[in-house]
């Protein structure tokens, strides 16, 4: 994979035994040369384990995987807390990045107590743990008849009955309380850690990774936010218009709408309820899974055509051992994860995908999203070890999503998989579908953290865990339970990325970046059409303004690789309002006389 992010236990001792008031320039160059080639070296071997452990699921691969993660994370922390000891040495530019960089790369820093820190990792097990094995069984129902997270997700998707999609909401909403206690905790001792790094809490040491004070950066996300609120409110107003023709007074006409009746158990993607907010005489005419599905396009031809993406916008094809050693297909001799994801195993120009594909227009886009990242991995690959990675960690998501973005039917056209594509009049059917999945995720992206920040800073305490939650979640994305949640239950704890402790604003970022970014190469390569049916397809200026960035790795401020791309080192978010302008004009018909907001 790409990098990554290491927790471990640890001693922290100084360098070669160098006192921390004695370090000179030249004890941090060593002391970088050394970190640097060991977690290189376990990293890959890490990438390896990890790699076997999802390809062939056994108890003694993933003891292996483990193993391996856990020097790597070793390593990683240790490096972290004595990068501390030369703060106050003159070095280069260069050198006083990866020094920081190694202290921010942490996304939990265990305490430097031996017992805190093996509660702290045993609490973060037992909280994934909970989640992975979370099922809920309905009317007294046992084992097989239980479910877990995927028919939770099946239900939400597609049953329109609303006692059966809040019985679904409120079941799987019972796996979390039981991690109340233990979150609290880990808050706790993930604090310790966070402040002998020199953080004020954990929240603090997340916002640290973005090349400006933690408070900016805040302030920073509350900007983009109101850049595209007002495109946000008229898609909630119009939803909610549409969902209470649907279930009448279950959805309130001018408040926040029910989280069970969006399509998903999270309310983070409303795609699912299309079919109940589809605009009239919009359909867009074809189906590119049937087309994929008629002309018998194999999975390996899918991903041919997305690398003839890249390919013709001036990148290299992908190497020969690309296709030898990854996973496109699911295994009919043993189980493996599929869940679809991009590798670079030496950090180099071993670069693999593993999917299962199947011949559906999701899948063709995540191909071509998923090698979004394969570019990026080789692109920076002459880097320095601890800046081979993106900008920050919105952009490695944000790559791939852009090149998604021009999936278009012109570019299904010019690679012959489309006759003709729809006219204009379609187009807010088109729009319509892409909002669903990124308008509507913006705030839920936001919220996330906003509200473990504050639970870090203490601002939160486990006394009102659920009800800041709610508040939140009313307040950016206007919707509310679909009953009573008081504080005997842990509503945060049912999204993965709570009990997980991985952090959001990433995806948040990715949302915003990808817009901005489509908008700029859409210009790069010359595009006329408005932006959402603009397609970057063979454009070899925007390939070449797109690997000039990408060639940039971490090694600097993610401004300055922003303004590579784009002009500016300012992120902006009117990308969004521009790209999805005629839904706004459409969006401002339909609500005539309506109340936007809640």
């Amino acid at each position: 994979m790409a990098g990554g992010v290491f927790v471990a236990a640890c001693t922290v001792s100084a360098p070669g035994g160098t006192p921390s008031g004695t370090a000179t320039a030249a004890d941090a160059q060593t002391f970088l040369t050394d970190a640097s080639d060991t977690l290189k070296r376990l990293w890959i071997s890490s990438g390896q384990a990890s790699w076997v452990a999802e390809n062939f699921i056994t108890d003694d691969t993933e003891a292996l995987d483990a193993r391996a993660s856990q020097e790597a994370a070793d390593a990683a922390s240790r490096y972290a807390k004595q990068a501390t000891r030369f703060d106050r040495v003159e070095v280069s530019p260069d050198v006083r990045r990866q020094l920081n960089l190694l202290k921010t790369s942490l996304v939990l820093a265990t305490p430097s107590d031996p017992k805190q820190a093996e509660e702290l990792t045993q609490l973060v097990s037992r909280m994934r743990s909970m989640y992975g094995k979370g099922k809920w069984c309905p009317d007294g129902a046992e084992g097989d008849k239980c479910h877990n997270i995927d028919e939770v997700t099946r239900v939400l998707a597609s049953s329109r009955n609303e006692p059966e999609l809040r019985r679904e909401w409120e079941g799987w909403h019972t796996i979390s309380p039981p991690m109340k206690k233990d979150y609290a905790r880990f808050a706790e001792l993930s604090n310790n850690g966070a402040k002998e790094l020199g953080f004020a809490d954990t929240g603090a040491m997340w916002r640290s990774k973005y090349d400006m004070p933690a408070d900016d950066f805040s302030k920073e996300l509350d900007r983009l936010w109101e850049q595209v609120r007002p495109l946000y409110l008229e898609l909630h107003a119009y939803v909610r218009m549409k969902l209470h023709e649907k279930y009448g007074d279950i959805v309130p006409p001018d408040g926040p709408i029910p989280a069970h009746l969006l399509g998903n158990i999270w309310a983070q993607d409303w795609t699912n309820i299309y079919p109940l907010v589809a605009p009239a005489h919009a359909d867009v005419g074809y189906s590119l899974t049937d087309i994929l599905t008629r002309r018998k396009v194999e999975p390996l031809d899918m991903v041919r055509i997305g690398e003839r993406f890249y390919t013709s916008l001036g990148f290299a094809p992908l190497p020969k051992t690309f296709w030898e050693r990854s996973l496109f297909v699911r295994p009919r001799d043993r189980d493996v994860v599929c869940h679809a994801s991009a590798w670079s195993i030496d950090l180099a120009s071993d670069l693999r995908i593993k999917m299962c594909i199947e011949q559906t227009a999701e899948d063709f886009s995540t191909i071509h999203h998923e090698l979004g990242h394969n570019f990026y991995q080789r692109a920076y690959e002459d880097q320095p070890i601890l800046f081979r990675d993106s900008a920050n960690d919105g952009f490695h998501e944000a790559i791939g999503d852009t090149i998604a973005l021009s999936v278009t039917p012109e570019y299904l056209v010019r690679i012959g998989l489309l006759d003709k594509a729809p006219d204009a009049s379609r187009d807010i059917g088109i729009l319509m579908t892409r909002a669903l999945e990124k308008v509507a995720f913006l705030p839920f992206g936001l919220l996330i953290d906003q509200w473990r920040w504050k639970v870090f800073s203490g601002e939160i305490t486990p006394e009102q865990y659920n009800k800041a939650w709610w508040d939140l979640r009313l307040k950016y994305q206007g919707i509310a339970p679909p009953s009573s949640r008081g504080e005997d239950f842990f509503d945060p704890g049912a999204k993965f990325h709570v009990p997980d402790n991985t952090p959001y604003a990433r995806y948040f970022l990715a949302d915003i970046l990808q817009f901005q970014f489509h908008r700029a190469l859409s210009k790069e390569a010359g595009c006329t059409t408005p932006l959402h049916r603009c397609s970057i397809y063979e454009s070899k200026a925007a390939g070449a303004r797109l690997n000039a960035m990408l060639s940039m790795g971490e090694s600097k401020p993610w401004p300055d690789a922003l303004e590579s791309l784009t002009g500016t080192k300012q992120m902006d978010a009117t990308a969004i309002v521009d790209y999805f302008a005629p839904l706004k004009t459409w969006l401002d018909q339909q609500l005539a006389g309506q109340k936007v907001g809640w």
